[in-house]
């Protein structure tokens, strides 16, 4: 039996949406610095692309903030726990409507795949790329073409360790968009994400758990 529940809160769909909208900006601004094309211009770009990063960063304290509060951190903790059946299930099940392994509920909002791959990006890949953008401005600015306090003095691993980040954000963006067309709907997960109510199956034990928490 599946009912209707509050899956998403409201500040977890904000940060979802408003991280999508930086990433996307961050991705196109980055791509035409790197002199992939042109839309705003050389400079307005950079200057774009660092007022985006600034706000991406605002966002991440804020996430943090939230994340440890309300205790949604442990969401992220990875296991192993059905993990070979949620491979199978990406890459075999999914093309054959079999049923999803891994059951989602208010508390366990992510399979094992979602868990190994939003901890990669929290804890590698975003701090990489956050990381590596503030030296590259630092920098830039203020100490012109050199990082005193760190002894860096050229871009190139910067650079380097940047835009590959980049490229792992745009990869998992990519499937990403493609997985949130598998759900019940092609629409499902899309709805859940705007509106934060999804049809799970009942729960009696975790329904009691919230209960109980609140």
């Amino acid at each position: 039996m599946t009912k209707k529940v509050y899956v998403y809160k409201s500040f977890e769909r904000f940060w979802h949406w408003m991280q999508a909208i930086l990433i996307i900006f961050l991705g196109f601004t980055g791509f035409e610095i790197h002199g992939s094309y042109s839309f705003f211009g050389f400079e307005e770009a950079v200057m774009y692309h660092n007022i985006a990063a600034y706000l991406f960063i605002i966002l991440i304290v804020f996430a943090i903030f939230w994340h440890f509060t309300t205790g949604e951190w442990k969401q992220y903790i990875p296991t192993y726990k059905n993990i070979v059946a949620q491979v199978h299930y990406y890459f075999s099940g999914i093309f054959k409507n079999a049923p999803h392994p891994t059951k989602k509920t208010v508390l366990r909002k992510l399979n094992p795949m979602q868990k190994l791959t939003y901890f990669g990006l929290k804890i590698l890949v975003i701090p990489l790329s956050v990381t590596s953008g503030l030296l590259y401005m630092l920098y830039r600015y203020p100490q012109r073409h050199e990082i005193k306090f760190l002894n860096i003095d050229s871009l190139e691993i910067i650079a380097i360790v940047h835009t590959v980040a980049a490229f792992f954000l745009v990869s998992f963006l990519i499937v990403h968009l493609y997985l949130i067309t598998t759900g019940e709907t092609i629409t499902t997960n899309l709805k859940a994400m705007l509106t934060g109510y999804e049809e799970l199956e009942h729960d009696d034990a975790e329904v009691l758990k919230l209960k109980e928490n609140k």
